[in-house]
């Protein structure tokens, strides 16, 4: 996954990304689609490809806190100092949604659900894409999420660039665990 000589590849996905468009790439439990977190246009495409309410919101997933920081109210030090208790690794946590996050995004929350990832490939593609991305499985709602890059291609088709990469060995999605109150939501 975008390794040499993939700078074809990385440049496609930025290039992507920067137009609003829709990744599908590797995560722990299965593959997910993605966009730019900002990306309203992005958005919008990755709710009509999954036929998913906008009330729902989607999870943000990053290679480290400064690149899901953007998307949060500010923590205190201490509260920062808890994140490492969860990250990295297959937790999601609900944390303040900044004021800047786009309703598409946090759906009708005023949470966001984050999630510094353990999983290398989506490590890597954050960090070479210098972003963090949204996050949801790769499945029209209702569905089973997809498990390859292959079924992904089937699936989307143009619609969503696919990343080529193994999915991790977790067999269910990530724990989703309300921070403020300890509460597990999945």
């Amino acid at each position: 996954m975008l390794r040499e000589p993939g700078f074809s590849l990385r440049r496609r996905a930025q290039a992507s990304l920067a137009a609003g468009g829709v990744l599908a790439y590797p995560t722990e439990s299965c593959f997910g689609l993605g966009c730019h977190p900002a990306s309203a246009h992005g958005l919008r495409r990755i709710l009509a490809l999954k036929r998913r309410p906008m009330h729902k919101g989607m999870i943000v997933v990053g290679a480290s806190w400064a690149q899901l920081a953007p998307y949060v109210a500010p923590l205190s030090l201490a509260e920062q100092a808890r994140l490492a208790d969860y990250w990295p690794g297959p937790v999601t946590l609900l944390l303040p949604a900044s004021r800047r996050v786009l309703p598409l995004l946090r759906g009708r929350h005023r949470k966001l659900a984050v999630r510094i990832s353990a999983h290398p490939d989506t490590v890597r593609l954050c960090q070479r894409l210098g972003s963090a991305l949204v996050s949801t499985s790769a499945n029209r709602a209702g569905a089973r999420a997809l498990k390859s890059a292959r079924a992904c291609q089937r699936q989307f088709g143009a619609r969503a660039l696919t990343v080529p990469g193994r999915i991790g060995q977790r067999r269910q999605p990530s724990t989703i665990i309300d921070f403020e109150t300890g509460r597990v939501l999945r």
